[in-house]
């Protein structure tokens, strides 16, 4: 995003919608840091400014830095999955897809989210830890179009540096694993520059409890009851 300084009468209305705090005064005038603005379009959405001062300007729907608005706009459809948001269904849509099968535990590490951002070299780091505990990435994910070696967990050098409102790095893991995961995760993670959301999904066992949650107490591991629950209700797709 960009303020044109023809335009702007430093009223300073668009500063309060942005959701990383990168719009300042400067000589009377408002002006964004580029390098820390994640392309959400909120600002400009908000349709606060009187002189229509606010533009996303051509360079910002222009590869690397579109990936940007695709991971932080949610009216921004990511290209591998031809979906808005974060980009994927997680385990929202698992009667359907069958993603997450019994004797698997997916998991979900949301990267910046709530309004805090992360740099793609934040979900790196952790990616490369994670190939060397040899997990199986979810491929119908935006972050897995990025990576450009699947033996390191490298990603694609030109949007290493790119800069994101927030981005999910999804994974599963044979059941038996899940302590030995947990315990080699939890420093990687402490050692991340941002916020890290960390989910566990999970199907319910036939007398529907929920047995991973004494092993993530026994962990140390706090389980939040607020999650997300699929009712099961759509029809499994079949193979032709």
């Amino acid at each position: 995003m960009r303020i044109d300084p023809d335009k702007c009468m430093g009223c300073m209305e668009c500063a309060d919608f942005c959701p990383v705090e990168c719009i300042h005064e400067r000589d009377g005038q408002g002006v964004i840091d580029e390098n820390e603005c994640v392309e959400c379009g909120v600002c400009l959405r908000a349709d606060v400014c009187p002189n229509d001062a606010l533009f996303m300007p051509e360079e910002s729907l222009r590869y690397p830095r579109l990936v940007r608005a695709q991971f932080s706009d949610p009216g921004v459809s990511h290209p591998a999955t031809n979906q808005a948001g974060r980009g994927t269904e997680e385990m929202k849509t698992n009667d359907v897809t069958g993603r997450f099968r019994r004797g698997e535990f997916g998991m979900a590490l949301e990267f910046g989210r709530p309004g805090i951002g992360t740099r793609l070299t934040e979900i790196e780091k952790v990616l490369q830890a994670l190939m060397a505990m040899q997990v199986e990435l979810e491929e119908n994910n935006p972050v897995f179009g990025l990576v450009a070696d699947m033996r390191t967990g490298a990603l694609k050098p030109e949007v290493r540096n790119e800069k994101v409102l927030s981005a999910i790095l999804e994974f599963k893991i044979r059941q038996e694993r899940l302590e030995d995961i947990v315990q080699r995760l939890t420093p990687v993670l402490a050692d991340v520059d941002t916020v890290v959301s960390w989910g566990l999904a999970t199907r319910f066992a036939e007398d529907g409890s929920l047995p991973v949650l004494s092993r993530l107490d026994a962990l140390g591991v706090p389980a939040r009851p607020n999650g997300k629950v699929n009712m099961g209700m759509g029809r499994p797709i079949v193979e032709p």
